[in-house]
């Protein structure tokens, strides 16, 4: 017969924590049936488990995180580099990715672990998490720049994801989450086509840029596959609103186009500055079509449709790959391509 609950007064507000010893007192039973609750719950009766983590439950007791890592070398946390804020952008893609990356996380039992490293320090802030086993995995998300990350990481048997395909490595084997940055410019394209647009001009990222790169190759194919003219038609610059608003204004006096498809908001934003120093209204005489979907995109006048990256599915794949890379064994899961999709406003 299972022995029943001693009936104790509830834990006053302002407390000091349970503890383990409190939960032991609760249940009637040792301390060390408590730790096998929380550990290894397969060791106890099932009369007993449930008596115990009622006990848990009615004093509100969280197992000490610290101590516990001592004896599974498991901390739970994911460690993410967070990167600068760009001055003079529009793009808050990495605020939607992280908030879907903590929810996600915290629903698979993770957290996630902030720190900054940057310029010859950039390895440094991984070191030295990797030496004090801080975290279990990393998350990388700036493989495109071709940083030594991914690379440093793979040669220390780190687990990690990266969002971003291994540009520079395709042979890589690492796990992997990307947005078809290319399928997402060529919805824009087509959209543009399919309202009659026929002089469609590409703004977008210096040559170096693969991701930039990527993205235009879909401008360019939707326009070869229309049979449309492409030369004088495209620019890349850096990726700041005063070069979006300076490229505009240099198309539109060379090559007269009737709408722009660019690789940002950012630059998005500015060829709608521009347009509207010269009496132009987005939407009526030229279209502008932006990448991100950022909350400026939702916002400005009159709405600026924007291919939309699906982060919250990006951070679903990622935690799944990592939980499978922190299974016993580890599965490795091959990379994962995912589609964006267009919303559609006002300047278009």
């Amino acid at each position: 017969m299972a022995r029943p609950v001693r009936s104790l007064p509830p834990v006053p507000v302002g407390a000091p924590p349970p503890t383990l010893a409190d939960v032991a007192e609760r249940a009637g039973v040792s301390r060390q049936t408590v730790s096998n609750a929380v550990n290894n719950p397969e060791l106890l009766r099932p009369d007993t488990l449930e008596r115990v983590q009622h006990a848990i439950d009615e004093l509100g007791y969280t197992p000490n995180r610290a101590a516990r890592n001592l004896r599974t070398r498991a901390s739970h946390l994911i460690g993410l580099r967070l990167t600068p804020v760009q001055e003079g952008t529009a793009n808050a893609t990495v605020d939607r990715f992280l908030h879907s990356l903590v929810e996600t996380s915290r629903e698979a039992g993770y957290h996630v672990l902030l720190f900054t490293a940057d310029g010859d320090q950039l390895l440094t802030g991984y070191e030295e998490l990797v030496r004090s086993t801080a975290v279990d995995a990393f998350v990388v998300t700036d493989t495109f720049l071709g940083n030594p990350q991914a690379a440093w990481l793979e040669a220390q048997h780190v687990p990690f994801v990266a969002f971003g395909r291994p540009w520079d490595s395709p042979e890589a084997t690492h796990a992997w989450v990307d947005v078809d940055g290319g399928t997402g410019v060529a919805l824009a394209t087509e959209h543009l086509v399919g309202r009659g647009h026929e002089r469609i001009a590409w703004i977008g990222w210096r040559k170096d840029s693969r991701i930039g790169e990527d993205r235009r190759s879909g401008w360019a194919r939707v326009m070869y596959r229309h049979g449309l003219r492409t030369t004088g038609l495209a620019c890349r610059v850096e990726d700041t609103v005063g070069s979006g608003r300076e490229a505009a204004a240099a198309l539109l006096d060379a090559a007269a186009p009737t709408g722009f498809v660019c690789a940002s908001d950012t630059l998005a934003i500015g060829v709608l500055h521009t347009l509207s120093e010269r009496g132009l209204v987005a939407g009526r005489d030229v279209a502008v079509v932006g990448f991100d979907d950022s909350q400026v995109a939702q916002v400005v006048p009159p709405g600026l449709t924007s291919v939309r990256q699906p982060l919250e599915q990006v951070a679903v794949e990622i935690v799944t790959a990592l939980e499978g890379l922190l299974d016993t064994p580890p599965v490795r899961r091959p990379g994962v391509m995912l589609d964006p999709t267009l919303a559609v406003r006002g300047s278009s």
